[in-house]
């Protein structure tokens, strides 16, 4: 395979987290809650804008771009209740459009959000309960 075709397949992360959806959703869609695990997000709010797809506790996506870089893609969380359990499913697609440099390698992202669900995420969830 070329690494044009490795690039245009999109990076899925799947990780169950012990904790239930709700807890799970208001940890991706409330930006005090985002900021302790996530990003320092001036403001974000889940309704569809820059946010392209929302069904609650269930789906949301939204647009991923660097400033100042060409390229833009697309973050998508999913939700699967599992009893008190969630399987969160994260899927970003469009980084083949982001500039050809080590910095946008596939595996840097694919490590950051393994680390970002499998990791940060996880914990902050699990850890509320």
């Amino acid at each position: 395979m070329t690494t044009k075709i490795d690039l245009a397949e999109p990076v899925v992360v799947e990780r169950t987290l012990n904790a239930p959806v709700a807890r799970v959703w208001k940890a991706l869609t409330d930006a005090d809650q985002m900021r302790e695990w996530y990003f320092d997000l001036k403001e974000f709010k889940p309704q569809v804008c820059r946010i392209t797809e929302v069904i609650p506790e269930k789906k949301i996506a939204y647009n991923w771009r660097y400033k100042g870089e060409p390229g833009d893609s697309l973050v998508t969380f999913e939700l699967f209740a599992d009893g008190e359990k969630t399987r969160v499913k994260v899927t970003h697609t469009g980084i083949e459009t982001f500039p050809k440099t080590p910095a946008y390698a596939r595996k840097n992202f694919e490590a950051g959000w393994t680390s970002i669900i499998g990791t940060e995420l996880k914990q902050f969830v699990e850890r509320k309960g």
